[in-house]
């Protein structure tokens, strides 16, 4: 990995994500694992994106009728808030989104293209929804992709285990953090 040409993405590694039942892994592991990449990516001068969703007054949320639907109404304070072990890392850029994927309505396509980055690295929570949406829209733009399996997780292994072996592998490589931290 080029560390001028690679970004960390890291998606929805907040309050009231994390804290919820996932799996194949807990937010607590993903978190870890996550963390040790923002401290390498930080510490070797990468562009890193936290990347959260939430809603300025409950107005802008997407509510097209679906079979299963979550309101986003009732949310406690706080929950959109990022998980307090990212508050150590001041060299980070912050995007707000209203959606699963981060590119949509935001400015990671601008940022990641002013600095020259071709290939990035995600994770966070959740596998089948924010990072894969995040993926998805990720190869539209034409960037590499390397998906960090365990520090990522679903509402469901099933969902994870999906992704992990029939879409991300058709849009980029699918790494462990171990073997990322690595190649840095």
């Amino acid at each position: 990995m080029n560390k001028e040409k690679t970004a960390l993405v890291v998606i929805d590694l907040q309050n009231g994500i994390v804290n919820s039942q996932r799996a194949p892994y807990t937010g607590a592991q993903v978190v870890e694992r996550t963390m040790k990449l923002v401290h390498a990516f930080t510490t070797n001068g990468s562009f890193v994106a936290l990347v959260r969703v939430s809603s300025f007054d409950g107005k802008d949320w997407l509510v097209p009728q679906t079979d299963s639907s979550q309101p986003a109404s009732g949310l406690p304070d706080g929950w959109d808030h990022y998980v307090p072990e990212l508050d150590a890392f001041q060299n980070t850029y912050q995007i707000t989104k209203r959606q699963w994927g981060a590119f949509y309505g935001t400015d990671l396509d601008l940022q990641l293209r002013r600095r020259g980055i071709d290939t990035l690295v995600l994770c966070g929570i959740s596998t089948g929804i924010g990072v894969d949406t995040t993926a998805r829209e990720a190869y539209a733009h034409g960037y590499h992709q390397i998906f960090v399996e365990d520090a990522m997780t679903a509402s469901t292994k099933e969902e994870h285990d999906h992704c992990i072996t029939h879409i991300f592998p058709r849009i980029g490589k699918v790494r462990t953090t171990e073997e990322v931290l690595a190649v840095l």
